[in-house]
């Protein structure tokens, strides 16, 4: 062996034991910090509840963070994160989104230190929370059950299928399909997972205004995008238009939000607006959008009171969302029902049928 190979050889050596010594000097908590689990939606909501409460009673934002370090009504881990947002200089906006609240949430906060009206922008915010809470648990009682009972059937049909179908035959429909019901099962549920997949994988290489036209083509789902997505935006632009920001100063503060939908919308309509494109017919463009949104803004555009009538109008669209949204859980337990009663008449046919062949072959 060569001095040059030997020397190479001990320097790769020495290279990789530095690199084993750094690794074990690493800060664990450092790793745990970019892990650390995000805040509940419960949580968010009490935190939301908390910030407006403070800032009606004049706090600061720094005061806001030391009370809730004192009073533990949060974790540490979490005070601890809004500390080092302070002193990164981060503004309300940014610390939140180091609690986990998603990027609805936090482009609604960022947009209300633009307008000043942080206070109402957090009752709202809440009213969203709450909403969404609301309508969790109501999906959790209604499917609960109906779950349980459906977990129980299949563990029945296995049985059935492994102990009592072969001794029937398979020479009726019932039992050739109890027989194949845990496979047919089973590849629906490949089946959807597989196209979940490929619609993920597709999503994060188109554009969000394109995933957002797509999701409104979809059966069922479509119509409660468009009137969330309309309800949501009408509320930020009208709140924006209170204030007097003008529709120029919007866009540029669109192309500067977290949420990329938001900032791809910024930047297709100010190309709109500089074509020529009035303001409720480039909303028109916009599948994602309810057709009477245009006309509001329109209708607000001709009275001159645009951000008022915006607003009024997203209050009823927001109504009408959780209330579409409340009536489409209620439906899920009758649906689960049905699909459970279907299962077990067919193992009362597949059970009976043999039976009363049988009977007649004796007779």
């Amino acid at each position: 062996m060569t001095l040059r190979q030997v020397i190479l050889k001990n320097t790769h050596q020495t290279s990789g034991i530095d690199k084993w010594i750094s690794w074990l000097k690493k800060d664990i908590s450092v790793r745990n910090r970019h892990k650390s689990k995000k805040l509940s939606l419960k949580k968010q909501r009490k935190v939301v509840q908390l910030f407006n409460n403070l800032f009606a009673s004049g706090f600061s934002l720094t005061d806001m963070v030391t009370f809730l370090k004192r009073s533990k009504l949060l974790s540490d881990c979490y005070t601890d994160r809004m500390n080092k947002a302070l002193l990164e200089g981060k503004d309300l906006s940014k610390m939140l989104g180091e609690l986990g609240f998603s990027d609805t949430v936090i482009t609604q906060v960022a947009l209300a230190d633009l307008h000043g009206n942080i206070s109402r922008s957090l009752l709202k915010i809440e009213s969203y929370l709450a909403n969404l809470l609301l309508v969790r648990k109501k999906v959790i009682e209604v499917a609960t059950y109906p779950l349980i009972l459906l977990s129980f059937l299949v563990l029945i049909m296995i049985g059935l299928r492994h102990y009592l179908m072969p001794q029937l035959g398979e020479n009726n429909f019932a039992t050739r399909l109890i027989t194949n019901v845990p496979n047919i099962f089973l590849l629906l549920l490949a089946v959807v997972l597989i196209f979940s997949l490929i619609f993920y994988i597709i999503q994060k290489r188109l554009s969000r205004i394109k995933v957002a036209c797509f999701l409104t083509t979809i059966p069922l789902v479509g119509s409660y995008v468009k009137l969330y997505l309309t309800a949501y935006y009408a509320r930020e632009w009208g709140n924006l238009l209170s204030q007097g920001v003008e529709l120029d100063q919007i866009v540029k503060v669109m192309q500067n939000q977290k949420s990329k939908l938001f900032r791809e919308i910024g930047y297709d309509m100010e190309e709109g607006f500089l074509s020529g494109k009035a303001f409720h017919q480039k909303v028109l463009d916009y599948p994602f959008f309810l057709t009477e949104l245009s006309l509001m803004i329109e209708y607000g555009q001709v009275k001159a009171k645009l951000g008022t009538e915006l607003d009024i109008y997203a209050d009823e669209k927001w109504e009408d969302f959780f209330t579409k949204l409340a009536r489409a859980t209620q439906l899920i337990q009758p649906v689960i029902f049905i699909f459970v009663a279907l299962i077990i008449v067919m193992i009362y046919a597949a059970m009976l049928l043999p039976m009363y062949q049988n009977m007649e072959i004796l007779s």
